[in-house]
């Protein structure tokens, strides 16, 4: 069986991984191009270029897979089946159509709940209890394509997206792995998703990161988490862009400074204080928070270099400068 293998990200990595380690027959992988990265916009490869290198197999990196030539050289491999892993492109019918056994996603949800680009960070700000992993044939619809297999997870109290995601990322390549030989046999009957049941997703920004203190403390730590390692979680202080790199919902805070009010909690204790936010609705204790330029620190040893933040309010970013 002849397999092209399309992915970006370090998510797709273990399911390129299972599909060498199995002695799948891998003619190429398609990846994004290069990018700039870091805070010095050094050029890097896609982690997927990277794991194909290493493994010997031909890399593609198209700008568009929407131009004749990019479709003309997939073709031209004649694939059996093309595997989709965090792609970053849509698949139009001219590629679809190509392979015989057709193209196969894993997609980090139990479709149909959570179609879109970030299901991993929508299950935990939804404060879903479990998720899972779909493998569907692919159609011209976002995510909407029939299901060959899904298997669930558990979705932890302290999971981010990087933990959960770690987590998708293997039980999709195990499932992956174990779904294309039964549907090559034709071992299974596709199940078509139900439209009642969908629920969507939006891609995450940069702008996400700016923390909304009249939320509650419970939807604050869940975001917070759901946008660990990106983009984060951020206020400001005094006009510089604080992160908050470890919260805490404390619910059951009930006193009357207003939303985004620096707290010291009453069981702190003079060596270690408790540093908290007032929210909406109750508080989140911070463990680790970052000014704009320094190193990540406790809450106890940030205090201690900066006493007058108990108290301060924190906002959204300043309004510029109008000269």
């Amino acid at each position: 069986m002849r397999l092209i293998f399309f992915g970006t990200p370090e998510f797709a990595v273990p399911s390129l991984h299972a599909l060498i380690g199995r002695g799948f027959e891998i003619v190429a992988v398609v990846t994004q191009p290069d990018r700039p990265v870091g805070r010095g916009r050094a050029t890097r490869p896609p982690p997927v270029k990277e794991a194909a290198t290493r493994a010997g197999i031909p890399v593609l990196q198209p700008p568009s897979l929407r131009t004749p030539d990019a479709v003309a050289t997939l073709r031209a491999i004649r694939p059996d089946l093309i595997v989709v892993v965090a792609f970053g492109q849509i698949l139009r019918r001219a590629i679809l159509d190509l392979p015989p056994l057709g193209c196969l996603n894993v997609h980090p949800s139990l479709l149909p709940k959570l179609r879109g680009a970030a299901p991993i960070q929508a299950a935990i700000r939804e404060g879903f209890r479990e998720t899972g992993v779909t493998i569907m044939l692919m159609n011209e619809q976002m995510d909407a394509g029939p299901i060959l297999a899904q298997v669930t997870a558990p979705i932890f109290a302290d999971d981010t997206a990087a933990t959960l995601g770690d987590r998708l990322a293997r039980l999709g390549a195990e499932l992956l792995v174990d779904t294309i030989p039964r549907w090559a046999a034709g071992a299974i009957v596709p199940r078509e998703q139900d439209e009642r049941e969908a629920t969507y997703c939006r891609p995450l920004t940069a702008a996400d990161a700016i923390v909304d203190w009249t939320q509650s403390a419970d939807l604050i730590a869940r975001i917070c988490r759901a946008q660990t390692p990106w983009p984060g979680c951020r206020s400001y202080w005094d006009g510089r862009s604080i992160r908050l790199l470890a919260l805490e919902p404390y619910p059951s805070w009930a006193g009357p400074e207003p939303p985004g009010t620096v707290i010291r909690l009453p069981e702190s204790s003079p060596r270690q204080p408790i540093l908290a936010i007032a929210t909406g609705a109750g508080a989140v204790i911070v463990r680790e928070l970052q000014l704009a330029g320094k190193r990540p620190l406790s809450a106890d040893e940030f205090l201690r270099g900066q006493p007058t933040f108990i108290g301060a309010r924190l906002g959204p970013a300043p309004a510029p400068t109008v000269p």
